[in-house]
């Protein structure tokens, strides 16, 4: 039988709204979660009285996750469908994990965005949709979910999808290729199989949903780039990074650098789902072991690469940026930070270069003194430590980025420009460092 193709499939949606629920429901009505795993997660939820969440907890694994009855920590979990192999990545709703919700979305070839149907549209919907699409999730399924709290009526259905439909058009995204659907997730509606008490809904299920997603084109014959998520340290195997290969392809024996450590070393195995694989693709979340690395070498927001095209280090970079939500204005000097795969770095807007037509992209005006909300523009901006990111032409699925400052999502925007590159001078330096830790072997061929 013809191997599955694989997909990354992100949740997102307002804290509390049903996401980790509706994933153990899929899982159980698949079978991919058993009764008796059921059965022990329903008398944990019941002994922290919290009855309802038993199905959450196929992802939400820690005992904080469950004693707060809500998702933090990113969780990845392998589901098959009759057309797909899919990793399921359930990403926090709640504020204070934007940050985590940001690297799942940035993962991901698709998201399902969940939204309580009595609730409606709340601010962490509105932010993840535009996250979502600035960070590359072309295809979206949205679920008005919990309609049994609503008594399954079609007429609050239909307003929170006229909602809906309004914020994904403002973000961009076509929402005649979005299915919207009508779903109860604790009670199985519509899940995976149709249901009787919502007669007047002609959509798909969430299953058949899954299945209609296109697979993204893979980005092959670009330079390979896997941005580290996490790195373990295995006993018996060493350190291993952890993330997904966003371009190019790796192979067993390939040279790899990591930027901006300056890190490298030879592939020495790689794994998908607990098991070995010779290579790997875009799309793949992968774990592999680096032949001469350490687990301090090297840390979450590195990006791996071949070692004779090595990720790109930005010193500074124009950027086209689009200001979401800002209280007052940005000046020159502000320095909020940016999230760009799983790299968080602290960058300064060193200059203002011209304000944009957001319609058109025609030059509105040229050095602005401030930026306001709603406003686009071309903007300089400086890192303040090394940081990969890639120019759009070359590389655009790292070149886009969100800007988050007080708790929200400030801006979002792509690299367009790299004015300054400063990988020379960080790889010299990885390269004596490794020493004081007993590990001489990490970077010993990063200059000829």
């Amino acid at each position: 039988m013809a191997k599955k193709q694989h997909l990354n499939l992100v949740f997102v949606g307002h804290v509390d709204h049903g996401k980790s629920t509706l994933i153990g429901k899929l899982f159980h009505e698949t079978g991919a979660l058993t009764q008796q795993e059921l059965e022990k997660f329903k008398k944990k939820a019941e002994e922290l009285g919290k009855q309802t969440w038993a199905f959450a907890y196929v992802t939400d694994v820690t005992e904080q996750e469950r004693k707060r009855g809500l998702t933090i920590e990113l969780s990845h979990k392998k589901f098959d469908t009759q057309k797909y192999t899919f990793t399921i990545i359930d990403a926090p709703g709640h504020r204070d994990f934007v940050k985590n919700m940001i690297t799942g979305a940035s993962q991901a070839d698709a998201a399902v965005l969940v939204v309580d149907a009595r609730d409606g549209v709340m601010e962490q919907t509105k932010e993840h949709i535009f996250l979502c699409r600035t960070l590359g999730v072309k295809q979206v399924i949205a679920v008005i979910n919990k309609m049994d709290v609503i008594n399954y009526k079609e007429s609050r259905w239909n307003e929170v999808k006229d909602d809906l439909v309004s914020w994904l058009k403002n973000a961009g995204f076509d929402t005649s290729k979005i299915s919207f659907l009508a779903v109860s997730a604790i009670k199985g509606d519509n899940v995976t199989k149709k249901s009787d008490k919502t007669p007047w809904y002609k959509g798909p299920t969430l299953l058949e949903a899954l299945n209609n997603i296109q697979m993204p084109e893979k980005p092959v014959k670009l330079p390979l780039r896997i941005p580290v998520q996490d790195v373990y340290s295995i006993t018996g195997i060493g350190a291993v990074p952890v993330g997904k290969v966003q371009t190019g392809t790796m192979k067993v024996g390939d040279k790899v650098i990591f930027m901006p450590s300056g890190a490298t070393g030879d592939v020495k195995s790689i794994e998908m789902h607990h098991e070995s694989v010779p290579q790997v693709e875009p799309g793949d979340n992968i774990g592999f072991n680096v032949r001469g690395i350490g687990k301090n070498d090297i840390k979450r927001g590195d990006v791996g690469g071949h070692l004779d095209n090595p990720p790109t280090v930005a010193k500074k970079f124009k950027a086209q940026i689009i200001v979401l939500n800002h209280p007052t204005v940005i000046t020159a000097g502000y320095t909020p930070v940016f999230h760009a795969h799983t790299a968080q770095v602290a960058c300064s807007f060193e200059k203002l270069l011209k304000k944009l037509d957001p319609k058109t992209g025609a030059t509105k005006e040229e050095n602005p003194e401030v930026l306001r909300k709603g406003d686009a523009a071309i903007v300089l901006i400086k890192p303040s430590k090394p940081f990969v990111i890639e120019e759009k032409s070359k590389i655009p699925q790292l070149s886009n980025f969100a800007i988050r400052d007080m708790g929200k999502t400030i801006g979002a925007g792509m690299c367009i420009e790299i004015t300054e590159k400063g990988k020379v001078e960080k790889a010299k330096k990885v390269e004596k460092a490794p020493a004081k830790k007993g590990n001489t072997k990490a970077a010993t061929t990063t200059k000829k």
